[in-house]
């Protein structure tokens, strides 16, 4: 991967890519919890199917935006088989790209509707 990325060259992040992003900011984890997260986060609305979550793994192994962590619970509660992964600092530096950016979105959501409430659009 050329040394010279920046996180915009990744912007806008596919959403599946932002999700694991997100899942992964305040903790390492293995697939399985990536994906219970996930579910978990949106309410059931996003859900990483197996096939999804370990080729966007992959992608973002080969962007460099995470890695392998070599830290791992201890033996009797963990799993072998299990792989975690953890931002790297450009993982890092897209994801608060990404973040301010979908901000912006939602400012700009904001003042084209007039400042409308949630309230007001659900009834």
């Amino acid at each position: 991967m050329r040394q010279d990325r920046t996180p915009e060259d990744f912007l806008p992040l596919k959403p599946h890519w932002f999700h694991v992003l997100l899942s992964l900011a305040d903790q390492e984890q293995h697939g399985y919890g990536i994906m219970q997260e996930v579910l978990e986060r949106t309410s059931g609305k996003v859900r990483l199917w197996p096939a999804t979550l370990y080729g966007t793994l992959k992608r973002l192994l080969d962007a460099e935006l995470i890695d392998e962590s070599s830290v791992r619970p201890p033996e009797d509660i963990d799993d072998a088989r299990r792989r975690y992964y953890r931002l790297t600092p450009l993982g890092r530096r897209v994801l608060d790209a990404e973040s301010r950016r979908l901000e912006d979105l939602v400012r700009v959501i904001h003042r084209k509707r007039g400042g409308i409430t949630k309230r007001e659009v659900e009834s």
